[in-house]
C-alpha cells in the first residue's frame, strides 16, 4: 500500500513568549502533532523561519543546533528555555540536493543556531525535541514566487516522513503592539480570513499577490518577511491543498495566531 505523504504545515510563531504563554495555539499543536501518522516515520522536520535572513539560499548542515535567544528584553525564564533537537546533516544534503535540481544555488552552513522563529513553535509540537531538525534561510529580496517555488523543490520529501513547516506569521505590525490583552482590531480578522478563503479555493494566483489583492494587507504587514513562510508551506504542500485549521487565535489585539496544515 502507498503510504500518504505528511501534511506541511504553516505556523504563527508569535512573540517570543509563545514559548511559555501558549494561549489556544500551543496546545493545539501538540495535538496536532500528536495526531500525525505511524507511517511514513517521521524522521525530520525542515522549517524555515524569517528570523533567518541571508543573501543567499542556506541550508543548516550543522548536526547539534545551538539554541538562539535571538531578542531582548524578555524574562529571565525564556533565556532559560533550550531545544536541544539534534540536527541532521543527511538531511541537510538531501535538501541541498533539491535545490540545487531546481535552479536554487543554496549553500550549508555548518554553525547556524535554531533561531526563535524555529524552535519556540518546535517546543509545542514536538517537546521532548527528538526529531532532527533542519532550518532553511529566507533569502533577501526574496518574493512570494520564489518562497513558493523553494517550497515546491521540496515537495518530495514529504513522501520520506519530512514534515516542512513554515514559521511566520499572519499578521505582523509590531508598531501597534501595546501588550497585554487587546480586542482584536478589526483589520487583522478581515485580512487573516481573505487569506483563509483563497487558500480554502486553491487560488495560488491571488495568493501570490496578496499585497495588492487581500484588504489591509500593507497594514498586516508593512514587510513581508513574516508572511513569505506561509508560501514555503503552500509551495511543499501542492496546488490542490486545502488546509485544517488548528488555530485562529490572536494575541496582544493585532498578532494574528493562524496555524493550519495542508493536506
Amino acid at each position: 500500500m502507498n503510504q500518504l505523504p505528511l501534511p506541511t504545515l504553516f505556523v504563527s510563531h508569535g512573540a517570543p513568549l509563545f514559548a511559555l504563554e501558549p494561549g489556544q495555539t500551543g496546545p493545539a499543536l501538540r495535538s496536532w502533532a500528536q495526531s500525525l501518522p505511524v507511517e511514513p516515520v517521521l524522521r525530520g522536520i525542515v522549517i524555515l523561519s524569517p528570523h533567518w535572513m541571508s543573501r543567499t539560499p542556506a541550508v543548516m548542515s550543522t548536526a547539534h543546533p545551538q539554541t538562539w535567544h535571538d531578542f531582548g528584553g524578555f524574562p529571565a525564564a525564556l533565556y532559560a528555555l533550550q531545544y536541544p533537537a539534534p540536527g541532521s546533516p543527511v538531511l541537510a544534503k538531501e535538501v541541498l540536493a533539491l535545490l540545487q535540481t531546481a535552479g536554487i544555488d543554496a549553500v550549508a552552513d555548518d554553525k547556524r543556531p535554531l533561531d526563535h522563529g524555529a524552535w519556540v513553535p518546535l517546543m509545542h509540537l514536538f517537546p521532548d525535541a527528538s526529531v532532527p531538525v533542519v532550518q532553511v534561510a529566507l533569502p533577501v529580496g526574496w518574493g512570494p514566487a520564489e518562497v513558493y517555488a523553494m517550497g515546491v523543490a521540496l515537495q518530495r520529501l514529504r513522501e520520506s516522513g519530512v514534515l516542512l513547516v513554515g514559521s511566520g506569521s499572519m499578521t505582523h505590525n509590531l508598531g501597534e503592539f501595546r501588550g497585554g490583552a487587546q480586542a482584536v482590531a478589526p483589520y487583522v480578522t478581515e485580512f487573516s480570513r481573505w487569506i483563509e478563503a483563497m487558500i480554502q479555493k486553491g487560488d495560488t494566483a491571488a495568493l501570490l499577490q496578496y499585497r495588492e489583492l487581500a484588504p489591509h494587507a500593507l497594514r498586516a504587514h508593512p514587510s513581508d518577511d513574516h508572511f513569505l513562510p506561509l508560501f514555503f508551506a503552500l509551495g511543499a504542500a501542492g496546488g490542490l491543498s486545502r488546509p485544517t485549521y488548528l488555530s485562529r487565535e490572536v494575541m496582544y489585539g493585532m498578532l494574528a495566531m493562524d496555524t493550519f496544515a495542508l493536506n
